[in-house]
């Protein structure tokens, strides 16, 4: 997947509960996107949408970063289903101690698949599949995230180098593979709940998220 180009659609203070950020709205124009779900043929080109949060100074020294794919059910609605919305918080807070940071948050619900069809997922959840598996049942691939977009946003805000919270291998690899430096992985781990403990164990087991 290519980006034909990225622009900075828009700018302005953020105020909230952890501080003061200054958030940012992007766009990026992709050529031949890759397609989800093979029964349904991809555009030429796709417009990705993301948005940063940037506290503090960014430059003097590797800020702490966290890309963070969109939730509804989890960021909004606070879902038990899945650690979403604890690992945002768990991201903004440690922006906040830190006095600087960014927060990437990119629109791929549903690890890509959009809103409507991850709700079909939980359907097929609730029958006894897991993540992967209703994804693939659906017709659309276990993962669709790209992280392509964020590493062009870092290049933007001119920030070669970050300290990423994630326990996903694959965003430490894009980051690097576009020449962004990951100089410290931070854990993302957060406490389970009952609801979310299957999940959590699919996202090890079958994806390889990290655990500490």
């Amino acid at each position: 997947m290519a980006f034909l180009s990225v622009r900075r659609v828009a700018e302005a203070n953020l105020p909230t509960r952890w501080g003061q950020f200054r958030i940012h709205g992007f766009e990026g124009v992709v050529s031949n996107p890759e397609p989800c779900n093979d029964e349904v043929p991809a555009p030429l080109t796709r417009i990705e949408s993301a948005v940063a949060l940037v506290m503090g100074d960014i430059h003097s020294a590797p800020p702490i970063v966290r890309i963070h794919s969109q939730c509804l059910t989890g960021d909004v609605f606070h879902s038990l289903r899945c650690d979403c919305h604890e690992q945002l918080h768990l991201a903004l807070g440690m922006i906040s101690a830190a006095g600087s940071g960014i927060l990437l948050y990119e629109q791929q619900e549903g690890r890509g698949i959009g809103l409507m069809a991850k709700l079909r997922a939980y359907e097929l959840q609730d029958r006894g599949r897991d993540t992967i598996e209703a994804n693939l049942e659906l017709g659309y691939k276990a993962d669709c995230r790209h992280f392509e977009l964020p590493a062009e946003i870092l290049n933007i805000l001119q920030v070669p180098a970050v300290r990423l919270i994630t326990n996903n291998p694959e965003k430490v690899e894009a980051l690097e593979q576009a020449g962004v430096a990951v100089v410290e992985r931070i854990s993302a781990l957060v406490p389970s709940e009952p609801e979310s403990e299957f999940y959590i164990q699919t996202k090890r087991e079958k994806m390889g998220h990290l655990v500490s």
